[in-house]
């Protein structure tokens, strides 16, 4: 996860992690914790019954700044831009010219600040007056994110890195209760949208989504104020430290990509099954279809804005996995036909502390794609049993109004 004999970053948070006697490991070049002393099975299940907290101040926070802001980052990504309403937030995919992804991000549309009376947005080194966008991306592809977007469209508008930023994720069925008697209102927000709020003094932006599958909120806030107000949090009775090892396994319960594990630049939207994150009106036929870096590779894999099927197929598709034996199955294993044949990969697996049954997620030739395929994990020389499965593995409770 980090290139060896390089230098650990810390994230704002690190002192506190040590605190709490967190375990920690590198990831995406920092120094992150991946479990505290209860261990990874306990808070996994905090975060299905309470509210956890998660430290992703190692995810990239980045501003688009200008009127043509939208515009621009809509001709690097397959998905609508230009029509996202103000504090709405979207799922997007940066592709390669090849229809590959360089990275699978969120974006917020704040909207013109000049508008916003009496509220105060995180701002960025340097930033002018404008229209802005909001993007988070992962750790991992930041630096190579920024470079792609200041190359492509940086003529465009103003790509503004905001590293004096922290992240904060709290998730989980009673995350509203703990974070609105710290934040009046944010009980308000419904499923991907966000606000502007305040504590002691400083800025927040709050928007309600998360990557368990639970209800959860992201709370972005400068560097100096992360550590205070993580421990406000964590004096909430309801509320406990989240490693990244929990936060995998709620995220394959919820069927979620990992990026680096599940999608990268091999893998294309089609085959990946993110079809859905593509509006109509970027689709053949839509009103502005196209336009993006590898469109030709992508589209004609996928139904047009009409509902007409895809003029061609793909080699291979996603799918979810459930083990018919308690034999957990983890990434890269080869999966076989009932006539050891080879079939596909395993990218992501684990036995789901929810379900208490092994679960993955994988590629396949598209005649074993179907729900309720058999198929078989080999683990040791040895064929085990799994079924292609619905996503989610665990039924997902976002708050959507």
């Amino acid at each position: 996860m980090s290139a060896p004999g390089t230098e650990l970053l810390k994230t704002p948070l690190h002192a506190l992690h040590v605190d709490l006697g967190a375990r920690m490991v590198p990831f995406a070049g920092y120094s992150m914790p991946v479990q505290y002393p209860a261990g990874l099975i306990a808070e996994h299940r905090h975060v299905r019954e309470a509210a956890g907290l998660f430290d992703v101040s190692h995810m990239g926070q980045v501003k688009l700044v200008g009127a043509d802001a939208a515009a621009a980052l809509e001709s690097l990504m397959p998905v609508d831009v230009m029509s996202l309403g103000v504090d709405k937030q979207r799922y997007g995919l940066l592709l390669t010219d090849q229809g590959t992804i360089i990275d699978d991000l969120m974006f917020v549309n704040f909207g013109d600040p000049a508008a916003r009376t009496g509220e105060a947005l995180p701002r960025a080194a340097g930033e002018r007056e404008g229209p802005q966008l909001f993007l988070i991306v992962n750790g991992a592809c930041k630096a190579g994110d920024i470079a792609h977007m200041q190359a492509r469209i940086g003529e465009r508008c103003h790509v503004l890195p905001m590293p004096e930023r922290a992240l904060l994720a709290l998730q989980g069925p009673k995350a509203v209760d703990a974070l609105k008697r710290l934040v009046p209102g944010v009980e308000q927000l419904v499923f991907m949208t966000g606000g502007a709020f305040g504590w002691n003094g400083t800025d927040l932006y709050v928007t309600r989504s998360g990557y368990t599958g639970e209800d959860g909120f992201e709370i972005s806030i400068h560097e100096s104020q992360a550590e205070a107000f993580a421990r406000a949090l964590l004096a909430q009775p309801e509320v406990a430290p989240i490693g990244l090892g929990a936060r995998n396994s709620l995220r394959l319960e919820a069927g979620l990509c990992l990026y680096g594990n599940d999608i990268d630049t091999t893998t294309t939207p089609i085959e990946a099954g993110l079809n859905w994150a593509i509006q109509k009106v970027r689709r053949t036929g839509g009103e502005r279809a196209g336009g993006f870096p590898g469109a030709d590779k992508v589209l004609p894999f996928m139904q047009d804005a009409a509902g007409n099927p895809a003029a061609q197929k793909v080699a291979r598709k996603r799918v979810a996995l459930m083990g018919k034996e308690r034999v957990p199955v983890r990434e890269h294993v080869e999966l076989q036909n009932a006539d050891g044949q080879k079939i596909g990969e395993t990218t992501s697996g684990l036995l789901g502390p929810s379900i208490d049954q092994p679960i993955a997620m994988g590629y396949v030739s598209p005649e074993y794609a179907a729900v309720g395929t058999p198929v078989f994990a080999l683990v040791r020389g040895k064929q085990i049993p799994m079924e292609v499965a619905a996503t989610p593995f665990v039924p997902n409770r976002y708050h959507r109004g």
